[in-house]
């Protein structure tokens, strides 16, 4: 009996696990240092995982037990910070490559913190906001000894928010007695929430897709983009290149896709998105089939802003655009990364290309530590010359090395999480 199918399987499955993509990335990039072994391990592995049941009474009546997770890749730059997700598909390896992802993004923009990510395998579309609630509690106080504004910050992912935010504050907070804002970030204003939060991770991508363009000569106004995701990195991005004069002729959501070659009324389709509940049905444009196949659109540039492992060895080959401009995390395999290169396509890593959020996080904390809240004007302003900054940082290791952007963002994050290392020693 013939092994090749098995092995075929077993490729696929590896090239899918985002842990195992992020593994290669990784060591690709510590070639190119020349990373010693034990370094490397010390680096590549988490340095704790927390796993834990959540019973929960249901609104009638029964108890249901939910599985959560937190894992904190690496303390050694400061407090691990990384959103919490809650659907039904979580998994282990996928919080752990999201902590190990949140660990390079951080060194990549330079903010002082380490790697940390949570979920919780649930499907918040078929629970109620008061059993979210409940969900919400009860997570927080089992993962309440690894938190702390000095340990571990939380943030809004997949499925959260500032209300689920707000409840894990407010949980922490009556533990420890007393109000303790800075323990999470993505929260309301008014509990010490930063203004310019909500569309940082949306700004980021406009700032780097930005910078992008600029080096391969495409003109705002000439470009034709293509969101995957109307969310707050999908929606939120593609409203911010919308005003910038970009052409967004495709958007998509969880149901399917909508495109209209002249160009979206962006605030149009929003405005639809949030009165419906979906793009569908939205006046000015047609419907097209969602998910991997409209990534196919030709298009000068494509922002993948959904979720993991939408560009895959399968349909890398038909990906007709001149820059990719990663929102979502891990949205292209390491295999289809490859693929891409070859072709010539320029990749905006997402560890560069959607670093607004955790850098405006950065910036709620401080803020939330010092007692003293900035204006949206400096908050965006801040976050624009870190973003531009950190892009030419990537950009001219990638001219130093002669490599991908994707691979010299990772040399650019493990060198500085590496010195860092060097230079603390191992407790022993």
């Amino acid at each position: 009996m013939s092994t090749a199918p098995a092995a075929e399987k077993k490729a696929q499955a590896n090239e899918f696990n985002p842990f195992e993509s992020m593994a290669q990335l990784f060591d690709t990039a510590a070639d190119h240092l020349g990373l010693d072994r034990g370094l490397r391990e010390v680096l590549r592995l988490p340095d704790r995982e927390m796993t834990v049941a959540i019973p929960c009474v249901m609104d009638d009546g029964r108890i249901e037990v939910f599985i959560g997770y937190r894992v904190q890749h690496n303390f050694s730059r400061g407090p691990c910070k990384g959103g919490i997700r809650y659907a039904p598909d979580v998994n282990l390896d996928e919080v752990r490559a999201l902590a190990a992802w949140m660990t390079w993004k951080c060194a990549v923009v330079d903010v002082p913190f380490g790697g940390g990510k949570g979920g919780v395998i649930c499907d918040p579309r078929q629970l109620s906001k008061n059993e979210l609630e409940r969900i919400t509690r009860r997570y927080t106080a089992a993962i309440l000894d690894i938190l702390g504004p000095d340990r571990d910050v939380p943030a809004p992912d997949m499925n959260t928010n500032e209300q689920t935010m707000a409840w894990l504050m407010d949980t922490y907070s009556m533990h420890v007695r007393k109000t303790t804002t800075a323990v999470v970030t993505g929260k309301p204003i008014a509990l010490g929430g930063s203004r310019g939060r909500t569309e940082a991770t949306g700004r980021g991508v406009l700032f780097t897709t930005r910078e992008a363009c600029k080096k391969l000569g495409i003109r705002p106004q000439d470009a034709r983009v293509v969101v995957q995701g109307s969310g707050n990195v999908g929606g939120i991005g593609a409203m911010l290149l919308h005003r910038e004069g970009y052409r967004i002729i495709s958007m998509s959501d969880q149901y399917g896709a909508i495109r209209n070659d002249k160009g979206l009324d962006v605030p149009a389709v929003l405005q639809h998105l949030k009165a419906t509940g979906k793009l569908q049905g939205f006046a000015g444009a047609d419907a097209i089939p969602g998910g991997k196949s409209q990534l196919e659109i030709p298009c000068d540039v494509l922002v993948p802003a959904a979720t993991e492992n939408q560009i895959t060895s399968e349909n890398a080959p038909r990906i007709q655009t001149k820059l990719i401009v990663e929102g979502a995390n891990g949205p292209c395999t390491a295999t289809a990364s490859r693929m891409l290169d070859e072709r010539g396509i320029m990749v905006v890593p997402d560890i560069l290309a959607n670093a607004g959020g955790v850098t405006v996080s950065y910036f709620e904390w401080v803020q939330d530590r010092m007692g003293y809240f900035w204006t949206e004007e400096r908050v965006n302003s801040s976050l624009e010359q870190i973003m531009v900054k950190s892009f030419e940082d990537v950009s001219s290791v990638s001219v130093k090395y002669k490599v991908s952007m994707r691979i010299a963002a990772y040399i650019l994050a493990i060198d500085r999480v590496a010195t860092v290392y060097r230079m603390r020693g191992l407790f022993a």
